[in-house]
């Protein structure tokens, strides 16, 4: 990659973070600057990802270089598969944690007798973590 993709790529990545920050630090103490942030961090982050994305997967290919590159490309796009199949999974399975846990401690907070129940919920959100993990090692199996 040349020297001003570089530049360009890392300036979009720490306005990706900076910006978000400025949004929740300028706006009305209200609650939704909080999702308005969120929101506004990840539309700028998923978009310097497929930017960057898009140009490392990209390569000038002489006649002589075609099988190595496709066989680079193909273990590039291998190695995002299994890194978003984790990351995605992890991300889902905070969310439902978050929700199965706070749930959890305030019927327990009720009844102590329903521990073993609320953690069977909390430890099925768990679940959903290892899962993606476990396909992100089958993807990286593959390559």
């Amino acid at each position: 990659m040349t020297l001003l993709i570089k530049i360009t790529l890392t300036i979009a990545l720490l306005l990706s973070i900076a910006v978000p920050f400025g949004v929740f630090a300028a706006g009305e103490k209200t609650r939704g600057r909080y999702k308005r942030a969120l929101a506004v961090n990840t539309l700028l982050f998923m978009g310097t990802l497929l930017v960057a994305a898009g140009l490392m997967f990209t390569g000038n290919a002489v006649a002589a270089e075609t099988a190595e590159t496709t066989a680079g490309s193909a273990a590039g796009w291998g190695y995002l598969a299994a890194a978003l199949s984790t990351g995605m999974s992890c991300i889902g399975g905070g969310i439902a944690v978050s929700a199965a846990a706070s749930a959890a401690l305030g019927a327990i907070s009720e009844d102590g007798s329903i521990l073993g129940k609320s953690l069977i919920f909390v430890g099925l959100a768990e679940g959903v973590c290892l899962y993606g993990l476990i396909i992100s090692f089958m993807i990286l199996g593959k390559l």
